[in-house]
Order: C-alpha cells, then structure tokens, then sequence
C-alpha cells in the first residue's frame, strides 16, 4: 500500500519526509557500498534484484487515485541484503515511480515510511527474536521470519498508511476509503508472505551464502 497522490497535510508529509531522510542518513552510515565494491558478484545479485522490485512495482491495483496496492518485497530484500541495501532499493524504487509520473515528489517520505521503514524494522525486529530467542532450526528461521515476517510487515505497513490518514487527511471522504482498502489487507499479507518465504526457501537450499541473514554453518552444517 503506497500514496499516489497527495491527500495528506503539508506539515505531515514534511515530517514524514524529514524521518525518512534521517533513516535514509542511518542506512548510508553503514557505508553499504563498501560491500557492493569488494564483492562484484553481491553488487550484481542488489541491482538485479532492485531492477525486480522496481519493475513488480509497476503491477498495482488502483481503484481511487490517490492510493495504490502493490507488492513491496521489502521483507525479502531486508533478510537478503541487510536493512541499509534493502532501504536504498526501496528508495529506487520510489525514485522510479515518481520519474514515471506515477507519485509526486512530495510523496517520497511518506510512502518511504510506508513502504520502506516500516516493512524494513518490522522484518530486522522478527529477524532478531528468532536468532537470540528461537531453537536454531531451519523451519523456524523459514517460517516465521519468511514467511510469518513478510505478512506482519505488510500488515504493519498497512495499519501505518491508515493511521497517517487519519491523522493528516485533507478530505474526510479519504478516511472513508481507506477503512474500505484496509479490507484487502488480508488479501496482500498471504501473497506477499508466500513470495517471500517460496523465494527465501530455494534460495536457503540452493545458495544459502545468498541469505545475509541466515547462517547455514549454524542452521545447517551443525544438525
């Protein structure tokens, strides 16, 4: 779920726009090209799978024209590449719709809080319980951070979208219809929990060195 045009106030898309900078700000602090220059195979799996992102991006269900359902994907590159890498493909991608003519410029933040913060805290915070908490078990790893994580994220992402809109919406009709979109939630959860955790699967038995979040020493080699 993502904003396609601007219905939300000035002042809460200049909030959403300056906390979206600051997270943007953190994941360039971790200097993630450094992996990008010193592992060229890594450098192309990130642009290969960001030019994915960007062109699923363009399948969208759009029945109002100010929001849009899509998949985000952003669980998946979050457990691939890390929280930084999988940030800045969320930022392409936003780039991209807007240099499409699909979303405004004023509308980055927001839906990069939407789309791309929130999806990326939800999947690390999912991710961190099972690698401190959890019996260190393939299944586990595969099911609640694949699987269980994407679907939460979406939710979560979700509940945020309907939440900027009823604090900052310009016209009371738009909340209306937002309560009315909250209903295919459910519908995007499951598809986008089965992508992600299909994907993560294969990538986990054929080339788990691709995950950068899973340890086959651990979840594998030691059972």
């Amino acid at each position: 779920m993502s904003f396609a045009d601007t219905v939300l106030a000035p002042w809460l898309l200049m909030v959403c726009a300056g906390l979206a900078l600051c997270f943007i700000g953190l994941a360039l602090a971790q200097r993630p090209w450094r992996l990008l220059i010193t592992e060229p195979s890594l450098q192309h799996r990130w642009l290969g799978a960001s030019l994915i992102v960007v062109l699923l991006w363009q399948l969208r269900a759009q029945a109002v024209d100010w929001l849009t359902l899509h998949l985000m994907l952003t669980s998946l590159m979050t457990l691939l590449f890390r929280a930084p890498l999988a940030l800045l493909t969320n930022l392409l991608a936003n780039l991209a719709m807007v240099s499409l003519g699909r979303v405004g410029w004023p509308l980055i933040g927001v839906n990069l809080i939407v789309t791309g913060v929130v999806p990326v805290l939800v999947t690390v915070g999912v991710w961190r319980l099972v690698d401190r908490r959890l019996p260190d078990n393939l299944m586990v790893f595969l099911f609640i951070c694949g699987f269980f994580g994407s679907a939460l994220a979406t939710l979560s992402a979700g509940v945020v979208a309907i939440g900027l809109m009823a604090v900052g919406a310009s016209d009371p009709q738009v909340m209306h219809q937002a309560m009315e979109y909250a209903r295919f939630l459910p519908l995007l959860m499951p598809s986008e929990a089965f992508i992600t955790g299909m994907l993560l699967s294969i990538l986990m038995v054929y080339h788990p060195e691709w995950v950068a979040t899973f340890n086959s020493h651990r979840y594998i080699d030691t059972k």
